[in-house]
């Protein structure tokens, strides 16, 4: 069986300019990145507002497991097969961080016969818009510890430094550090962080940006620290926001690449969704939108997380209206989550895969409570039994959903021909009633706790001393009226990673807020979800290498 690199490398490939082209794109609305990669300079799209938006499908998916879903191959593999019936589409997608790639999640790219291409490129330094975000990011730590170091005028209070460094990796010796030591000449020692980059606001900021001016009025309100009176220090106060923008000018532009069929794919930002907002950048989805008949897009993990993200914090940004969901899950996961050891998944189980759909269960309702037309793409698996599978969409049926088969993985877009067809009746035929979950004008409490309770199924929730002086704090500032991102596990429906399937009875602790004023959103920490993950005991890195050919082997 081929990897999934070998099905890349085996790509018949067009040349950018002609994947855009068939979008109506010329070559002087390009910047290219080689002969298979290039940036749609959205300075020279005249007009383009003007153009009547397609239709806007979200693919998200039920809680992740070792098992595997498939969020991103069936978002590909649905893109091409509405191609093949006639609907002009474009993926849009995230940029993968190196820290999965090189630690154990893997890459973003999809797989089998459903992926972006050049995946090597997409999964590694791609057009370089991480570094950008990284060293803009950093740009800001060096010049706040510069002006404590040149006299301070700000009257910075060190211990009160908000703003970490990033760095695109996973690296857990990074989390908690001092920085400025050896003497006067390296500044005033104190204590700091490193955060993964997609965990960074001007991620955050990035992908919610409308253009290049926005960006910069983002970046500028972005609180990095407290003065030694307690009020806010913000970027602009640093006069940083010129010099990151000028740092961001060509990232900000979308990524055309395309599909192993030649599907045009826009891959742009990448926030993960258990810490972030998980989202492509607004930019890239509404290109999409202009240029496609159709646009489909995903957010990170479960609809618990991504999804419910998409729907409160982008479409509300971006206002965006989704015409229709899929929500992918397989067997495998539903056994899992039925309480199947992953050593016994190949087994047939119907007791434990009835048990497991609960928790698909949950996010066919989450779905519902948001006014969009739902239907469950069943990603199939070579072990998946016919008994299994009829089971598994007899359930949907009696929840009123709607679930079909998808092959992508093995027959690219001609297995996913059943999927694109129903998602097309979706879209012109049932009416999507989109809806946000809460008002921004809600207490920072309360919007929290509806979705605690209902997206989560939480009895309630609860808050840490220090949490609830710094939404005290938040308040004070008169900034609380904000959309809230919140970072829990994603392998769970509650905070506890260990609970799945369905948790009943349980309550989610809130043990920080974070104000992310540059984004425009306040985010909730619970858990132990971390902002700088580790590596694996056996980390991915250790099988990757490039031969004396130039053949990359062992990513995917």
């Amino acid at each position: 069986m081929k990897t999934d690199v070998q099905i890349a490398q085996e790509a018949k490939m067009k040349p950018i300019s002609e994947v855009a082209k068939d979008l109506g794109l010329t070559d002087d609305n390009l910047i290219h990145y080689g002969k298979y990669k290039a940036k749609v300079s959205m300075k020279s799209l005249k007009d383009i507002d003007k153009k009547e938006d397609g239709k806007l499908v979200l693919v998200t998916a039920i809680n992740p497991t070792p098992a595997g879903e498939g969020k991103t191959t069936t978002n590909i593999g649905l893109s091409m097969a509405l191609n093949k019936l006639g609907k002009r589409t474009v993926t849009t997608l995230r940029e993968p961080s190196l820290g999965p790639s090189f630690g154990v999640k893997g890459g973003a790219a999809g797989g089998g016969y459903a992926q972006v291409v050049p995946m090597e490129d997409i999964n590694l330094h791609f057009t370089g818009d991480f570094h950008a975000i990284t060293t803009a990011h950093n740009l800001i730590s060096a010049l706040l510890d510069n002006h404590i170091h040149q006299g301070n005028t700000l009257r910075i209070d060190q211990r009160r430094v908000i703003w970490k460094r990033v760095m695109d990796m996973n690296d857990r010796a990074l989390r908690d550090i001092v920085v400025s030591l050896g003497g006067k000449p390296n500044g005033f020692p104190r204590e700091d962080g490193f955060d993964i980059t997609v965990a960074s606001e001007i991620m955050a900021v990035f992908c919610l940006s409308d253009d290049l001016e926005d960006f910069k009025k983002r970046v500028s309100q972005i609180l990095v620290a407290y003065n030694l009176d307690g009020e806010p220090i913000y970027v602009k106060d640093l006069q940083a926001q010129g010099a990151c923008s000028l740092l961001m000018k060509d990232a900000l532009d979308p990524n055309l690449v395309q599909t192993l069929e030649n599907t045009p794919a826009l891959i742009h930002g990448g926030p993960f969704a258990n810490i972030a907002h998980g989202c492509n950048s607004l930019v890239a989805t509404k290109l999409g939108l202009k240029l496609g008949d159709y646009c489909v897009t995903e957010a990170g993990f479960g609809a618990d997380l991504g999804a419910e993200k998409f729907y409160n914090i982008a479409s509300r940004f971006g206002e965006l209206k989704p015409d229709a969901t899929v929500i992918v899950a397989t067997v495998r996961a539903l056994k899992y989550n039925g309480g199947v050891a992953r050593a016994d998944l190949n087994n047939e189980n119907l007791d434990a895969l009835r048990k497991g759909f609960a928790n698909l269960e949950k996010h066919i309702e989450n779905v519902k409570k948001f006014g969009v037309p739902a239907v469950v793409a069943v990603n199939n698996f070579p072990t998946d039994t016919q008994a299994e599978v009829d089971l598994l969409m007899e359930l949907c049926e009696k929840k009123g959903v709607k679930s079909i088969l998808s092959e992508v993985w093995a027959k690219g877009g001609d297995g996913a021909i059943d999927l694109a067809k129903e998602v097309i009746r979706l879209c012109e035929e049932e009416k999507s009633d989109f809806r946000f979950l809460y008002d921004v004008e809600d207490s920072i409490q309360d919007k929290i706790t509806k979705i605690a309770t209902e997206v989560y199924g939480a009895n309630g929730v609860d808050f840490t001393k220090s949490a609830e002086k710094q939404i005290k704090e938040i308040e004070k500032l008169g900034l609380d009226k904000k959309p809230i991102c919140m970072a829990k596990t994603q392998y769970s429906l509650s905070d506890d990673p260990t609970l799945l399937g369905r948790p009943e009875n349980f309550r989610i602790t809130v043990r920080e807020i974070k104000l992310s004023n540059g984004a425009g959103f306040i985010v909730a920490l619970t858990g132990e979800v971390m902002t700088m993950p580790g590596l694996p005991k056996v980390p991915a890195a250790v099988n990757i290498d490039i031969l004396e050919s130039g053949e990359i082997v062992g990513l995917f």
